[in-house]
């Protein structure tokens, strides 16, 4: 519940301190005194738009601070839990405005975005406006109220998710049947460039080899003769070779070595390099033997590679790249016959998904008739107290499987008849004001009796009712203040009385600026401010009897 409320340089409250109880607490005062400016100073601090005219004139920023008892408000405690924001069992909500408009706000002292100040205050507080009829008359905002009366939160959780599936699921379905005819043309060409590669059926390291062979033959004269001179060199030289040469080396170095024993080694060393250059001779010497001109050979080979060069230009590619551009294209082809496949497969979930939404939607659906028809029967006896005695009330819950959404396939419009003889019709087609005003306070207060929140506003939603019917309308805001913190500005008499406590503001002007101030009434002052509610600026015996007989009967 809200137990204190601070309101500091706001609008043409200077500095107003309340500290608020449990039951129903009512706020009164004269007209243009401002009743309302601590409900829309506590908006602000809930998350409100914030404006730099907010800021009383001639000061630097604007403060306003609510803190609220968590004691069995499970939901703020375990969002503040989830936040990292739990500070024992009190929250203090804090919003500061400058008067260049810019504003900060905090949750138990700590910096948060406006987002979060406003999803906790949901948690907190419950506002009903004097201008909510009109909202009432909106049918989003009608099946808003039924679901938020039937709580069935999992439910809405549930068809949303499966909702949210479902589409997703379409969309690629969408996607992937826009894109066929392109997939279609695609693969023709790929089957067109695979054939053609088939027929080739280069192999993974032809081309390399092919590329090689071509060299070889194509330069086969040159390569005899130059093993030819290489091997006359070496060995077979008639005047002079490197063979005998190094023979006669070693044959000196050997002699010199019978001198000198530094030189023993040398002989030994040119006798392995005359090794090598017998062994070098014979390679050659096979070579040279192997090497064969074949004209057929030369020819297949010729127009072989031609035509890798001629299919690697076709396909913009490397010759050396050319089998992996072959398999690339078998991966590509492969991927578009899985897409057909894809195809099938994913209109068969897009199919699963929307079942699942309407089994979850199904059940939605019956658990807002089932909660409709509670609602039909507790807010119709609600209009009979407030003086609508023939009046009848009802929800109705219809199928639109035609137009699903994230909350199911149901419509939602609250209909009445408020004269025997009429026929139900849309509360917007309501045609009297007073009518209109009092049957948006009987949904209201038959709601707001499983509503989460544990403290709950009304802003003068009395507008429009008069006599029998406030003092009804009291005794119902008095009865709901039992189980919940209710805090009603209004300028009812009858409905000021029923209030656990009173709260009266009243206007001044000092020194030229004009401010606001609000206080608790005793019970003396009670009587006295409901006797000018009563009697206006003339008080006689008779209202202040009338006004003890108001204050009793709470």
């Amino acid at each position: 519940m809200l137990a204190h409320l601070s309101v500091n340089n706001f609008a043409i409250v200077k500095s107003l301190q309340l500290d608020l109880s449990k039951g129903m607490t009512t706020i009164t005062g004269e007209t243009g005194a401002g009743k309302s400016i601590a409900i829309d100073a506590l908006g602000l601090c809930l998350g409100g738009r914030a404006e730099a005219s907010m800021v009383r004139q001639g000061e630097e920023k604007t403060e306003v601070s609510a803190a609220f008892s968590l004691d069995n408000n499970i939901n703020a405690t375990r969002w503040l839990e989830d936040n990292d924001l739990l500070e024992g069992t009190d929250c203090i909500l804090r919003r500061i405005i400058s008067k260049e408009g810019r504003s900060r706000a905090f949750i138990n002292g700590s910096p948060v975005p406006l987002s979060q100040l406003k999803a906790l205050g949901q948690l907190l507080i419950n506002i009903h406006g004097q201008h909510a009829h009109h909202q009432l008359m909106r049918s989003d905002h009608q099946m808003a109220m039924l679901d938020q009366y039937a709580g069935h939160h999992n439910l809405l959780k549930r068809t949303r998710n499966t909702y949210q599936n479902w589409r997703q699921a379409d969309n690629h379905l969408k996607q992937l049947q826009e894109n066929s005819a392109a997939n279609l043309a695609q693969k023709q060409l790929l089957e067109y460039q695979i054939k053609e590669l088939n027929e080739l059926s280069l192999g993974e390291e032809e081309y390399e080899q092919l590329e090689q062979e071509h060299k070889r033959l194509s330069n086969s004269g040159e390569l005899a003769s130059s093993c030819q001179q290489a091997i006359e060199l070496i060995y077979e030289g008639e005047e002079v070779n490197a063979l005998g040469i190094l023979q006669s080396a070693s044959q000196s170095l050997t002699q010199l070595a019978e001198m000198d024993s530094k030189l023993v080694e040398l002989p030994n060393m040119l006798a392995e390099a005359m090794i090598q250059l017998e062994e070098a001779n014979s390679e050659l010497r096979g070579y040279l033997d192997n090497i064969d001109v074949d004209p057929e050979r030369m020819m297949f080979v010729e127009e072989r590679f031609s035509k890798v060069m001629s299919m690697a230009r076709k396909h913009h590619v490397l010759p050396c790249e050319l089998y992996q551009h072959h398999q690339e294209l078998l991966e590509q082809i492969t991927a578009l016959d899985c897409s057909d496949e894809k195809l099938e497969e994913l209109k068969q979930q897009v199919e699963e998904h929307y079942q699942g939404f309407l089994t979850s939607a199904e059940k939605l659906h019956k658990s807002r008739c089932r909660y409709a028809k509670e609602l039909n029967k507790l807010i119709t006896e609600s209009m009979h107290e407030l003086s609508m005695e023939k009046a009848q009330f009802c929800i109705e819950v219809d199928k639109a499987s035609s137009h699903p959404s994230p909350l199911g396939i149901d419509t939602v419009c609250f209909v009445v008849s408020t004269n025997p003889g009429q026929p139900m019709q849309p509360i917007a087609k309501v045609a009297s004001g007073g009518e209109l005003s009092r049957i948006s306070l009987a949904i209201q207060v038959i709601t707001a009796q499983k509503v989460d929140t544990p403290s709950l506003i009304f802003d003068e939603v009395d507008v429009g009712i008069s006599g029998p019917t406030a003092a009804v309308v009291g005794k119902m805001l008095r009865k709901l203040g039992e189980s919940t913190q209710v805090m009603c500005v209004t300028h009812l008499p009858q409905v000021a009385g029923c209030g656990h406590q009173q709260l009266f503001v009243a206007k001044q002007t000092k020194g030229g600026k004009t401010e606001t101030q609000m206080h608790r009434l005793d019970n003396e002052q009670r009587v006295g401010e409901l006797a000018r509610l009563l009697g206006g600026s003339e008080i006689t015996a008779s209202t202040l009897a009338n006004a003890k007989e108001l204050l009793v009967a709470a």
